[in-house]
């Protein structure tokens, strides 16, 4: 099973501030098919709580701070995403849990399919006999 990883962007920056620039399939390593982002959520918020069978994801926090944890199923990782030009990637069949928000939080969030319900995978229980075969 693929890991989960943190992928630096490129800063471009001077005196005037700073612009991140994201090109599907240079950085972030799929075609990107669909973006929303989250905001207003608390910090005992959990938001995600699922995986996806096909679905691949870059979480970036463009403003504000959040956690991301994952789960493969026999392991899992924390993710804190503190700084803007820093995402991390989530594979598909990866359990994705994102919380503790801060009150600034926005959590942009990029993919690689577009909206299917039937991907989703929303008890744990069956992503861990699916993840565990």
């Amino acid at each position: 099973m693929e890991k989960a990883k943190l992928i630096e962007l490129i800063q471009h920056g001077d005196e005037k501030g700073y612009l991140v620039v994201i090109e599907e399939n240079i950085d972030v390593p799929f075609t990107i098919k669909r973006v929303f982002y989250i905001y207003g959520s608390q910090r005992d918020i959990l938001r995600g709580n699922h995986a996806n069978r096909k679905s691949e994801f870059m979480l970036i926090n463009v403003s504000g701070t959040s956690k991301v944890r994952v789960d493969y199923g026999n392991s899992t990782e924390i993710f804190d995403l503190n700084r803007a030009h820093v995402g991390v990637y989530i594979p598909k069949m990866v359990w994705k849990e994102m919380y503790d928000f801060s009150d600034d939080s926005v959590l942009l969030v990029l993919c690689s399919e577009l909206y299917d319900p039937e991907e989703y995978i929303r008890d744990k229980g069956v992503y861990y006999a699916e993840v565990n075969q």
